[in-house]
């Protein structure tokens, strides 16, 4: 972002602007000015003309003096357009859904996201009470399954994009985690952070990437459920195997190749 910012093309206006709606979550009730300063990083008297901005073309919603800021109308039409645009999803749902009641556990799509692994859809089990994340949760890149995959099927080129403006060290890191998530995916056609490395105990998953026709990067396709219920030994034996499975099944229907992209 910080080579990005010094591009004479680059709208830090329309950056800003985007950052706000990027502030909220699928969890909040609601954020006010304040909040979504912390969250973005920008001067409150920034952030006040932002919103002001976003409400009056429909982006946000607010109510009384006092209410906080909601995502309005505008955002839900332009998230329904984008939803609308993943026309692998429609394809793949069939297959998900059926792993997901096979197994129990959740399926979804992540993309990423601003250096972050954003869900953007879920299949649950059936019948099952059991809420786990949503659509619109984010996941660290370098400690989440989803993040591993994203990673190991970049190109060197296209991890020099993600990486431009890191420093050196961070840089480094997200090289190293390329190369061993690569491997990973070439031998057993998903990637898994295990144990104390996950950023979420609780959670375990594993994931494995997509190259959709439209778009310019992977996706990933990911499952997960509590820890007590997926242990490393089923991922190993059982659950793994049953993701990469299903994911060739996808490729296969799609006419898409292995989504691992070869350096330049």
């Amino acid at each position: 972002m910080k080579d990005l910012k010094e591009d004479k093309r680059f709208a830090n206006t329309l950056a800003r602007g985007l950052s706000v709606l990027r502030a909220f979550g699928p969890n909040d009730d609601g954020l006010g000015n304040l909040e979504i300063s912390e969250r973005t990083g920008l001067p409150r008297s920034t952030v006040s003309r932002l919103t002001f901005t976003l409400c009056a073309l429909g982006y946000l919603t607010h109510g009384r003096h006092h209410e906080k800021y909601r995502l309005g109308p505008a955002a839900l039409a332009l998230g329904n357009i984008a939803g609308a645009s993943f026309g692998f999803v429609e394809t793949a749902t069939p297959l998900l859904q059926r792993l997901a009641d096979e197994t129990m556990t959740l399926l979804g799509v992540a993309i990423q996201d601003d250096g972050k692994m954003l869900i953007v859809k879920t299949w649950r089990p059936k019948n099952s009470t059991t809420t786990w994340l949503n659509v619109g949760y984010r996941m660290p890149m370098l400690t989440s399954s989803s993040g591993a995959a994203f990673l190991g099927a970049l190109s060197r080129a296209e991890l020099s994009r993600l990486t431009a403006g890191m420093g050196a060290d961070e840089r480094s890191a997200y090289e190293k985690a390329r190369g061993s998530y690569q491997s990973a995916l070439l031998t057993d056609g998903y990637a898994f952070v295990q144990g104390e490395q996950r950023y979420n105990q609780s959670i375990n998953a594993i994931a494995a990437p997509y190259r959709p026709s439209e778009f310019g990067e992977p996706v990933v396709i990911f499952s997960g459920a509590r820890d007590q219920d997926l242990g490393d030994e089923r991922i190993r034996g059982e659950h793994g195997p049953a993701l990469a499975s299903a994911l060739q099944e996808l490729l296969h229907i799609t006419g898409r190749r292995f989504p691992i992209m070869a350096d330049e």
